[in-house]
């Protein structure tokens, strides 16, 4: 029987790579987009529709319109909920993020139910739904993090996306509790990395790069660690959740945990002296003056600088069977497509 698959999100910089994906391995994919008309952003996936196994469908629907996605999803026998915004630049952070994050899980995931046809839903939350600040290990007297935490410490004042993330993930397992038609497996990236399938992606992963690139963080890095994962990584952990029996509850992406100046590093080894890099970290205090320049707010700069950060994947691996890309052919990747498409 032909598998359909509703993907939200698909023309994203993660959910591009997903549908691509699916579409190689013969799925016919449903799209759901705002805007059937915004042929910038389908058009990369229709390229990649003409020469895979698969087939692409589109249908209009919004995240914030209660049963929008009632008739998308009719017929389906699984959904990939991949969209819900990622964006350090807002406005307002009730509006921009929390509303668009919930109401959108609740809409989606209601339609799931609706449709009787799907029994797996799977969910792209975020390392950000497990903690919010690198300092909640320290305070929460743990050694690592893992699956089993949920983030505390983020609101809708401090870490907003972070908070977006954790209360969809949270609103995700109460509808999902409620029911019995349909299965959630949940995939939970650390920042993800690596080339874009589309030239109009805005991804903060992007910008970052670029901030790195420009010579932005040339006077010091600020010593933050994160958990890095490769964009394909992530995209194949969806499928092999989507198509893993066994596959259930969170799992936590991260190829390596290093900290902003060890990621620069890997970009110095293969591109020694072609771009204006950092060689220190730049002092807290510094942060605290300069901070504003970067985007880094006062309490931001207190409980994330200068703390260690521990992330455990090992499940990713072990009940999933993900293989990871080594970072270092992520970061090359990346700043290969970049230089090939003039991004810098």
């Amino acid at each position: 029987m032909e598998k359909t698959v509703l993907v939200t999100g698909g023309t994203g910089y993660v959910g591009a790579w997903i549908v691509k994906q699916l579409l190689d391995k013969g799925y016919t994919v449903r799209l759901s987009v705002r805007n059937k008309n915004a042929s910038s952003k389908i058009e990369p996936l229709r390229q990649v529709a003409l020469t895979s196994k698969g087939k692409l469908e589109l249908c209009e629907a919004n995240l914030l319109e209660a049963g929008s996605f009632d008739h998308a999803a009719e017929g389906c026998s699984a959904i990939m909920h991949v969209a819900s915004p990622f964006t350090l630049r807002f406005k307002d952070a009730q509006k921009d993020l929390i509303d668009p994050a919930i109401e959108g899980t609740r809409n989606v995931l209601n339609a799931a139910s609706k449709s009787k046809t799907v029994k797996k839903v799977v969910l792209t939350s975020s390392v950000a739904a497990i903690h919010g600040d690198t300092i909640d290990m320290q305070e929460q007297g743990l050694s690592e993090f893992n699956e089993e935490q949920f983030n505390t410490s983020s609101s809708l004042k401090h870490q907003p996306y972070s908070f977006s993330k954790v209360s969809a993930e949270k609103e995700a397992w109460k509808i999902h509790d409620a029911q019995s038609d349909w299965k959630l497996v949940v995939i939970n990236p650390s920042f993800v990395m690596g080339p874009s399938l589309s030239e109009t992606s805005n991804s903060e992963s992007l910008s970052f790069m670029k901030d790195i690139l420009s010579g932005k963080f040339a006077m010091g890095a600020p010593d933050i660690m994160f958990g890095f994962v490769d964009v394909r990584d992530v995209a194949t952990a969806h499928l092999l959740a989507l198509e893993n029996e066994k596959a259930e509850g969170r799992h936590l992406l991260a190829e390596s945990t290093i900290n902003v100046l060890e990621y620069i590093d890997l970009i110095r080894k293969n591109y020694e002296g072609k771009f204006k890099l950092p060689t220190s970290h730049s002092p807290k205090i510094i942060l605290y003056a300069l901070g504003w320049l970067f985007g880094l707010k006062f309490n931001f700069i207190k409980r994330n600088v200068g703390y260690t950060l521990k992330l455990n994947a090992s499940k990713s691996k072990e009940e999933l069977g993900l293989s990871y890309t080594p970072l270092e052919t992520t970061v090359v990747d990346m700043v290969e497509q970049m230089l090939e498409k003039k991004i810098i």
